[in-house]
């Protein structure tokens, strides 16, 4: 489960921040905040996985909210400025939503923020117990939150992909370049014009072929020089 907050002095951006995580599976949220001073005493006592967070609130900005907890949750920037961009991501946001923003880029945010290596956690956990491994992909009507260590590969089909995981797979609607986009760097490698695998579960390379499980993946002559600088790094 991940539990979030809102902290927005608007309501109608709580309904539509709300509204969106509704649509997505295990998103719990546990407090409406409308000022900075609300939030930080909800933090104080509760720890939480994520915030949504507007700049231009009471009592105390967005940005100097942020500068005052020791280890924040992932935080999303939600505002209608975007003059202070910049300044975010020097606080290391997850990411930053332009008012009004599609529920598509929302998604795009959220996935990021699950799977961001930033240092910015719970109030009452350590660094290291930051929990970031996991992603929402839509499955026809449906949205499905996949643990990004069971993805094998992906194969590009069409306006498609097909997502192998460890124990069944999900074709989604998304482009294999978007999909590249919405992974983690350090996790994943394009082999192939329809290929992308994931590195931890490589069993073998021979010849221009990865062994992933039971499936043999093409090398494509293009992304060869990319596999040999992944051998020389292990």
């Amino acid at each position: 489960m991940i539990t979030y907050i809102i902290i927005d002095d608007e309501h109608v951006a709580h309904d539509i921040i709300k509204g969106y995580c509704d649509k997505l599976p295990n998103m719990q949220l546990t407090k409406h905040c409308y000022d900075a001073f609300e939030a930080l005493d909800y933090l104080r006592e509760k720890p939480i996985d994520l915030i949504f967070l507007d700049l231009n609130i009471p009592k105390l900005k967005g940005f100097e909210f942020l500068r005052t907890l020791p280890h924040a949750p992932k935080v999303i920037v939600t505002t209608a400025y975007t003059e202070y961009a910049v300044e975010g991501y020097e606080l290391e946001i997850a990411d930053y939503l332009l008012k009004p923003f599609s529920f598509e880029r929302f998604l795009k945010a959220v996935n990021k923020a699950l799977h961001s290596k930033s240092h910015l956690t719970s109030a009452s956990r350590p660094p290291e117990t930051n929990d970031s491994g996991r992603i929402f992909l839509r499955n026809e009507k449906k949205y499905v939150q996949v643990a990004i260590g069971d993805i094998l590969f992906i194969e590009a089909a069409g306006n498609y992909s097909k997502v192998v995981l460890v124990d069944n797979s999900i074709l989604i609607r998304e482009k294999l370049s978007n999909m590249l986009a919405m992974l983690p760097d350090d996790g994943f490698i394009q082999v192939h014009k329809s290929f992308l695998v994931a590195k931890s579960q490589i069993k073998f390379i021979e010849g221009n072929t990865i062994r992933i499980a039971d499936a043999t993946i093409p090398i494509g002559k293009f992304y060869k020089a990319s596999v040999r600088d992944l051998i020389s790094l292990f």
